[in-house]
């Protein structure tokens, strides 16, 4: 199963290691089968026959096999947590990379919050089930078949009755496994869904209390966190079926063979030391199946882990990560050309939120575009540094198609500013080096005095050492997004891309912001998205943006003079003129 091929990575990693966790398994094992023989020895022949000699001689190989067996324990357990604990943060790693590598598009497919319960919870699962496969689950299969033959080799009489118990265990094991299976699955699917209602809750909090939705928001939670219980619960009860079964299968197997050794005791053919030794491996036996059948139980929800980490890493990225050429000496100019741009997200049907849009910017100039919501003006800017990739068309910059430039590279070279401003957890300095992360002070100072940012920054006891909290939330909003332009503007980009950044901002800071850029915007290419008139008034050409399509372009003279969506947007805004 494809699902399952992450794994063959970590098997020729660990191989090795678990194969020597396996040798001394093995050897535990094998001391644990030798004694119940060696004490029926001591029962028939050094009891029996009163020989203190064979009595002491036997006790001591006894011990000597014991501690051999406690040995190979010790150093079994030392293997396994250190290979598990590897397997975890190694297994972790990868699937955090390739989450960093994946497409905006799969990111969309895949619920963020089941993203992470796979690289917590179900990796968890997964290093459990390796560190147990190394421990009592290679133990238990060895003891089980070597208590059926060494009990088979003691005494084949009595050694019916195992024929009649381990096949009813092993099909009891097998339906627990057919039944417990999916409902793992609906179990993991709905810590998915209470992940996914927590996380929208905390991101969400200051509406939650502006808005008194305590209630809706409790509702919501129980409702949630009643489905993982009662699917946890149902779980849980199917599983907790089988063991007493299991148990009740092999202690009745136990009074069979107690029963037919007394018969043989009494008709002279069976000694009693084999009828202490046969009990001994008929428990070994049921410890045996009863580790295994936790071993199952534990497989059942690791398997549905398993399955849910292999979907994130089949997860193919569409976008053609082309090493050929240098992002630096591609991306030098600015120019971008939309020739005849298509684009649809994956769930809307197919249907396209951009079609046909073609429009040039030419290196230095700085390009308004505005239109209602919903216009798609954010998803023509996401094109760009290839968040997702176009579904007709074609966007060249300086004449490459952008298909033709490795993502990475192509990045470089691009700055973006998001309607949301997003921050870290750090300090302000370390925030705005997230643009350049080899910045200088005097860079990432002389980038804030042009956000407008520097005085709000310097009247902080720390300055730009003040610790901001995560996402930033001891700022204002229009802080957030002044520092976000900071953050673009030290890395000195060759094309900037605004997105309706300045809508927390007062007109005063917007002015201010607007006079630096355009002083700025001269070396390099600038996309504005917006939604005030007033933020693009001054752009060498305004792209006037309607249901996907570019309904007008041209500067504010022309577009007063020629398009009627303009008009209206500019008298609904400014009053007429």
């Amino acid at each position: 199963m494809r699902t399952w091929a992450f794994l063959h990575r970590y098997k020729t990693k660990y191989g090795r290691q678990f194969l020597v966790a396996a040798l001394f398994v093995t050897i535990e094992a094998t001391c644990d089968l030798l004694l119940p023989t060696i004490m029926s020895k001591i029962i028939d022949i050094g009891v029996a026959g009163r020989r203190t000699d064979y009595i002491l001689s036997q006790g001591a190989l006894m011990v000597f096999i014991t501690a051999c067996g406690a040995l190979a324990a010790s150093l079994r357990n030392v293997i396994s947590s250190k290979v598990s604990q590897q397997f975890g943060a190694d297994l972790r790693s990868d699937l955090y990379e390739k989450i960093q590598m994946l497409a905006f598009t799969n990111i969309d497919n895949l619920n963020r919050s089941s993203l992470i319960t796979r690289i917590t919870n179900d990796v968890n699962q997964v290093q459990l089930l390796a560190n147990g496969l190394m421990r009592i689950s290679l133990k238990a299969p060895l003891l089980c078949i070597g208590s059926l033959v060494m009990a088979i080799n003691l005494n084949p009489r009595l050694a019916v009755v195992l024929v009649l118990v381990v096949p009813v265990v092993a099909l009891l094991i097998a339906i627990n496994i057919k039944i417990g299976f999916p409902r793992f699955v609906g179990v993991q699917a709905a810590l998915d869904r209470v992940n996914a209602v927590m996380r929208e809750y905390l991101s969400g909090i200051r509406v939650v209390k502006a808005f008194k939705r305590f209630a809706y928001e409790q509702e919501k939670f129980a409702a949630a966190n009643q489905e993982l219980q009662e699917k946890s619960a149902g779980a849980i009860r199917l599983m907790s079926v089988f063991s007493p079964s299991i148990a009740l299968t092999v202690n009745l197997g136990v009074v069979m063979v107690l029963w037919m050794g007394g018969l043989g005791i009494h008709a002279g053919q069976v000694q009693a030391g084999h009828i202490i030794a046969f009990i001994n491996y008929m428990t070994q036996i049921l410890v045996s199946l009863m580790i295994m059948f936790l071993i199952f139980n534990n497989f059942v929800r690791a398997k549905a882990s398993i399955v849910r980490i292999g979907e994130v890493f089949d997860q193919q990225n569409d976008a053609k990560w082309v090493t050929g050429y240098a992002g630096t000496q591609l991306v030098d100019n600015g120019r971008i050309d939309f020739e005849n741009v298509s684009f649809s997200y994956d769930g809307f049907g197919g249907q396209p939120v951009l079609k046909d849009i073609s429009l040039t910017c030419l290196p230095g100039q700085t390009i308004g575009i505005i239109g209602s919501t919903g216009a798609g003006k954010t998803s023509l800017v996401n094109l760009i540094p290839r968040f997702y990739e176009i579904t007709a068309g074609s966007i060249k910059i300086d004449g490459h198609d952008i298909t033709e430039i490795n993502p990475g590279q192509l990045r470089e070279k691009i700055a973006l500013v998001p309607q949301q401003a997003v921050l870290f957890t750090g300090t302000i300095m370390e925030n705005i080096r997230w643009g350049k992360e080899n910045a200088a002070a005097h860079e990432v100072e002389a980038a804030a005095k042009l956000a407008a940012a520097h005085d709000f920054i310097m009247s902080f006891p720390e300055g730009y050492n003040t610790l901001l909290g995560q996402g930033g939330v001891n700022l204002s909003g229009g802080q957030k997004q002044r520092l976000a332009i900071a953050r673009a503007l030290v890395r000195k980009p060759t094309i900037l891309i605004l997105d309706d950044c300045t809508s927390a901002v007062d007109v005063v800071t917007e002015e201010k912001i607007k006079a630096a850029l355009n002083q700025y915007a001269n070396q390099l290419t600038c996309l504005i998205v917006a939604q005030r008139i007033s933020s693009v008034l001054a752009a060498d050409k305004i792209a006037v943006m309607e249901q996907g399509t570019i309904a007008a372009c041209g500067t504010h003279s022309e577009l007063l003079a020629s398009s009627g969506i303009y008009r209206e947007i500019v008298q609904s805004q400014r009053g007429r003129r």
